[in-house]
Formats: C-alpha cells, sequence, structure tokens
C-alpha cells in the first residue's frame, strides 16, 4: 500500500492534475478545483425538448430551430451551456487534455444517464473523425466521452460501426447551410448490418446540430428506429 501511495504521488508531482474546467492544478479526484466546483453552471429549465438547449420562453416546448427545421433524431440531452464551457472544450479538443473526459463522462452519466437506460439505449455512437485527423491530434474527444459514459452506466461504445469518409472543413467556421452541404456523404457505414434499434450519438459540442443530424438520418436509414444524443455542451437555444 505504501508503495502504491509514494508512486501516485511521484505520478502527481510529474503529471500534475488540473480542473477540467479553469486548468489550475489540483489534488484530489473531483475533477475540477473547489472555486469552479461552487460556480459550474449546468444547463436549466426550460429546455428544448427536442435539442436540450435552454430557451427563454416557458411557453414553447422547442427552440426556434427545431421549431423551423425537421430534426431527424428523437431527442437530445447536454450538460453545460457552451458559453461556460468554451474555453474548456478547446484545450480538451486541440491541447491535448484528453483526461478531461473523465470528468465530462462522470457528468453526463450522473445527469443523464438513468435516463438513457430508460429509453432503452442499446449501444453509444461517437461521432468520429477522419483518420488524417485523428493522426495529427491523437484521439477522438467524441470516442474517449463515450468509453467514460459506458464505463458509468454499462451501456456499449461502438467506435467503428459509423466512419467519417471525408475530412470536412471545421464547422465552426460555416454557416447552417454550408454545414449542411460540407456533410453530405461525409459519413457511411462500416457494416450495413446494424443490429441496435435505439442507439445514442455522443459529441462533444451541439451548435446547429447538423452533424449529429447527418448520422442520425444514415443510421435511420439503416434500420435504427429512435436515435438520441448527449453533449458536454450546447449553445442557447430562443
Amino acid at each position: 500500500m505504501r508503495k502504491i501511495l509514494c508512486v501516485n504521488k511521484l505520478l502527481d508531482a510529474l503529471y500534475p492534475r488540473r480542473c477540467s474546467i479553469c486548468d489550475r492544478t489540483i489534488t484530489g479526484d473531483m475533477g475540477i478545483c473547489r472555486a469552479c466546483s461552487k460556480s459550474v453552471r449546468y444547463i436549466r429549465e426550460p429546455v428544448c425538448m427536442k435539442c436540450g438547449k435552454e430557451v427563454s420562453d416557458e411557453s414553447e416546448a422547442y427552440c426556434y430551430d427545431c421549431r423551423k427545421e425537421i430534426k431527424h433524431y428523437d431527442r437530445g440531452f447536454a450538460v453545460f451551456e457552451y458559453e461556460y464551457i468554451k474555453n474548456s472544450l478547446y484545450r480538451y479538443k486541440y491541447s491535448g487534455r484528453v483526461e478531461y473526459s473523465r470528468f465530462y463522462g462522470a457528468c453526463v452519466s450522473r445527469q443523464y444517464g438513468k435516463v438513457l437506460k430508460a429509453l432503452g439505449v442499446e449501444a453509444l455512437i461517437p461521432v468520429p473523425v477522419h483518420r488524417k485527423r485523428l493522426k495529427k491530434r491523437g484521439y477522438n474527444q467524441a470516442e474517449e466521452l463515450a468509453r467514460e459514459i459506458s464505463r458509468h452506466t454499462g451501456i456499449r461504445t461502438e467506435s467503428n460501426l459509423v466512419i467519417r469518409t471525408v475530412n470536412t472543413v471545421a464547422l465552426k467556421r460555416l454557416t447552417g447551410v454550408q454545414r449542411q452541404k460540407n456533410l453530405k456523404k461525409a459519413f457511411k457505414l462500416k457494416r450495413n448490418d446494424v443490429k441496435f434499434s435505439k442507439v445514442c450519438i455522443v459529441d462533444d459540442i451541439y451548435t446547429t446540430g447538423a452533424t449529429i443530424d447527418s448520422i442520425a438520418t444514415l443510421l435511420r436509414q439503416h434500420g435504427v428506429k429512435e436515435v438520441y444524443f448527449v453533449t458536454i455542451a450546447i449553445g442557447r437555444g430562443v
């Protein structure tokens, strides 16, 4: 036991743990520092009953985007409002902070694990990245998140069902219409015998929903009856 404690202390000294929100050095296994734990802001009701965005008008069941456009998924769930967590997500996605996935996965599971199991979700489908981008980044942040959710909920992760065949332009630079065009034929199934009837797509951010909707459409075309999604963050609705 003493040897294990000594090794853990040495590892903490060499590779100090960092807060998953502000990136300051921390101790313990909470994943975030004391200051951030007191100020952390989760998605609050009322939310859109389709995509899960916060909405300002309680009388509206759906946000503006979901009222004007047909979505091919059944329902989505998010943990944080994007503006609050955007700097953390940037480090998670582009600065190698893959360890943040433990905190994010715990948050998603705590908020929605029971919901996903009650819905009968059979598999988590992480949004894939193109092989060139994966080689450059070293990991797929959505897949890392899905694995953590699996660890907490027992719902299996299917990382090789959907693949990205086109190395699309970064969507943050595009308008909604441009995103939809950019994603045409960007995804395909690695195998046609999809054996799941209820799945949940996993991604880090939901903005316009073009990526998730594109994958949801593909899955439905191959017999999946119900498609849900979970993300770490989502933009504010109206």
